[in-house]
């Protein structure tokens, strides 16, 4: 089994071996390149992402053509469009890789026969959906009430490193600030 994905699963829950492997066998392995897409828009989203290694990020593009960057994530992070995943609809964002990354990947169905065999993981993935809905509900707020200038300190608390791996153009669109406001920021 993987020791990551064992340890990742164990920071929630703890569980005897033989349903590890059960848990192993939902999951497969996958390696992407920088700038490849695990999802794209107005595609079916049939799998979520946890990251062992690497940064991705999910946005969707507006009529006029400008990305809008929702999320991004790194180890131990999950990344999905989640509502077209749990919905079993397309996508309304994209996801991609901002550097070579390796995740484990869990299909729909997978997820759902895995609950049923092992009871506790429904336990493990309402946690993780619960500690997303409040970084979400974060997110939203400091976009609403917080200057630039705090939503960029926030970044950096939130997402510490990443500053020198991410380029500036999608941290100020993740910011909701131009290219130019983000440079005096720093």
């Amino acid at each position: 089994m993987s020791h990551f994905l064992k340890e990742h699963i164990q920071e929630i829950i703890t569980l005897p071996d033989d349903e590890f492997e059960i848990i192993q066998r939902c999951f497969v392995k996958k390696r992407f390149r920088k700038r490849q897409f695990l999802i794209q828009e107005h595609q079916p989203v049939h799998e979520i992402f946890l990251i062992e290694k690497g940064i991705l990020k999910s946005s969707f593009i507006d009529n006029t053509g400008k990305e809008h960057i929702l999320q991004f994530a790194a180890s131990n992070w999950w990344i999905s469009d989640f509502a077209a995943f749990f919905r079993q609809e397309t996508s309304s964002l994209a996801v991609d890789c901002i550097e070579d990354s390796e995740v484990h990947v869990i299909s729909y169905e997978d997820l759902n026969t895995l609950c049923a065999k092992v009871p506790a993981m429904e336990h493990f993935f309402r946690v993780k959906s619960n500690f997303g809905y409040v970084a979400l509900q974060q997110r939203i707020l400091s976009l609403m009430s917080k200057s630039a200038k705090e939503r960029y300190e926030d970044f950096i608390k939130q997402y510490p490193g990443f500053i020198d791996h991410i380029p500036k153009q999608l941290i100020a669109s993740y910011l909701g600030v131009s290219r130019e406001t983000l440079s005096r920021l720093y």
